[in-house]
């Protein structure tokens, strides 16, 4: 069996973000190696399956059930926390203790209300490749295809906490969800205010964020 993505949205990232921030929800994931970082964000995908397959979950008036369940899920494979620090940039160090964790609050509402309340309207193929081990920091490599629209490189990276391995960056042929984040945020600091961001954020006016080079020129955050 397997699950093929839609690729019916306009513009590749648009179309495949909201896939990969919930690391494929429907995904049929193949390659036999793999290594503790491959194996606990496997173990996720087969979660949130299986939370998606739930017939006590199914339907549209278990969506608000069905969505918790998929967010208590992510907030285990995903580490929001480091995600929303390095979104933030320089910026981080220049806030108090309050105001960042309001605004870790405020951008995993952002992630959970743009991407992870789809993910049941979105499927893919996804194959394993590798992953790259450094220390207590790793890349899980693999490959989306995406049906007719053919495949690209999708690069997982995550650092481990305890005996957990977290995903706090992801990569789309190379365009990474931090450094698109972080370029946007460090401009509306710099024309703006952090209270304007805040602002921003707090009104919802914030969804998809363009692939726009920033001081990592789109690179991978590190």
């Amino acid at each position: 069996m397997k699950y093929l993505a839609s690729a019916s949205a306009p513009g590749i990232l648009h179309t495949v973000l909201p896939i990969l921030i919930v690391v494929l929800a429907l995904a049929w994931v193949q390659g036999a190696w793999a290594g503790p970082p491959t194996d606990q964000l496997r173990d996720g995908v087969q979660r949130v399956v299986a939370i998606l397959m739930a017939p006590e979950l199914s339907g549209d008036t278990k969506i608000d059930e069905r969505s918790a369940a998929v967010n208590k899920v992510a907030d285990e494979i995903f580490d929001f926390s480091e995600t929303a620090k390095r979104s933030l940039g320089q910026h981080w160090a220049q806030r108090t203790v309050a105001e960042r964790e309001e605004f870790v609050r405020l951008f995993t509402e952002l992630l959970q209300r743009t991407y992870l309340s789809k993910v049941d309207k979105y499927n893919s193929e996804m194959t394993f490749r590798e992953d790259v081990v450094d220390g207590d920091q790793a890349i899980v490599r693999t490959t989306l295809l995406l049906g007719k629209a053919g495949g690209m490189s999708l690069d997982y990276r995550m650092h481990q906490r305890g005996d957990r391995w977290q995903v706090y960056d992801l990569s789309i042929n190379g365009i990474s969800l931090v450094a698109s984040y972080r370029s946007q945020f460090d401009r509306i600091v710099r024309a703006d205010s952090y209270d304007g961001l805040v602002a921003r954020l707090k009104s919802r006016q914030f969804g998809f964020p363009a692939p726009v080079a920033g001081s990592s020129g789109g690179r991978p955050a590190r």
